[in-house]
């Protein structure tokens, strides 16, 4: 590439764009951010040439990735577990027809290089395996599903010289300041002390920290040989939940707790609150797929990102939810 090449970043004002967006500014690449609402003040650096607009847009995505020579894609609707069936068009039109349009437009404008942020839920459940990139694919959710179909169609897309368009890094659970979704829930629940372990806490996950994900799809834009492959982006290590648990109440300076609560019992009656919830018209505190998620084992390995293009997280376990928990006391979120 160039000097100074613009790159442009979808879904820049979400939970990892901003990391990205200010990895890119500290490398020296001129960014270009579409999302579908301004950014804040101060979320973005300086000088950061802002777009609005809809990925399943046309014309607003043709206007924003003119004249980038490469794009992040990270806009996406993101996993909630068992989305009601009206959700299921918003999740396609998002998620598969948008991704479609970003890769069209990329295509027409001459773009040399796409990473998508795609999910290790395509795997689904590990069920006491270790999944690699040539595992295969069995997503157990819509969400999983429907970034899979989109990963094919960045795979599938071929530049005017016949080479591959995208790469595509399968992320694990990325957890940090912004980031939402269960871990957030997690952090909050321990924080009030509002938390209770449910079952063993033997099964294992596989995690990342948001500033690794901004450096991996860094790498992944620059580097020649990640065209047209997939990643898994981890931080390497195999977790169990327990490990995970203890090391939140550790950074938040809260004793570890002394019982769990059984995983029969809690599922059979989360069932039936959830079932008379339903009924009633409300939505239930928990479900049973908020459970089932909770202890789900899933061991992915990243060493192909690793050997092929060098990428080597900085932040482990500890180092990663110390940072993020600091940020999100003085956001003001904790």
């Amino acid at each position: 590439m160039s000097s100074l090449p613009l790159i442009l970043v979808t879904g820049a004002t979400g939970a990892v764009g901003p990391r990205i967006v200010g990895v890119l500014h500290n490398a020296g690449f001129r960014i270009r951010a579409l999302s579908l609402n301004p950014p804040p003040n101060n979320l973005l650096p300086d000088g950061v040439d802002t777009y609005t607009g809809d990925i399943t847009d046309a014309m607003a995505v043709r206007t924003a990735v003119e004249g980038v020579e490469g794009i992040i894609h990270l806009a996406a609707l993101s996993h909630i577990p068992n989305p009601p069936l009206e959700l299921h068009k918003k999740y396609e039109e998002t998620n598969v027809e948008g991704t479609a349009t970003v890769v069209k437009a990329a295509l027409h404008a001459g773009v040399k290089r796409l990473v998508f942020s795609s999910t290790i839920a395509v795997y689904g459940a590990s069920r006491g395996n270790i999944l690699t990139e040539e595992s295969p694919t069995n997503p157990d959710s819509f969400y999983g599903r429907t970034k899979l179909d989109a990963e094919r169609i960045v795979l599938t897309a071929k530049r005017k010289d016949g080479e591959p368009l995208g790469t595509v890094l399968r992320l694990g659970a990325v957890y940090g300041a912004r980031v939402k979704g269960n871990y957030k829930r997690l952090v909050n629940a321990i924080a009030r002390g509002h938390f209770v372990p449910i079952g063993r806490g033997k099964n294992r996950r596989s995690l990342i920290y948001d500033r690794d994900v901004a450096r991996a799809a860094l790498l992944a834009m620059e580097h020649r040989g990640a065209a047209g492959r997939i990643f898994n982006v981890t931080d390497g290590e195999f977790h169990t939940l327990n490990e995970i648990i203890l090391t939140i109440y550790k950074v938040l300076g809260r004793k570890s707790p002394r019982i769990a609560l059984p995983l029969g019992p809690v599922r059979l009656v989360a069932g039936i609150v959830e079932d008379v919830a339903r009924l009633m018209g409300f939505s239930p505190p928990v479900s049973r797929a908020t459970i089932d998620k909770f202890t789900e084992d899933i061991a992915v390995d990243s060493h192909r990102i690793r050997d092929e293009i060098g990428f080597m997280p900085q932040y482990d376990l500890v180092a990663g939810w110390k940072e993020a928990i600091q940020e999100m006391r003085h956001a003001g979120i904790l």
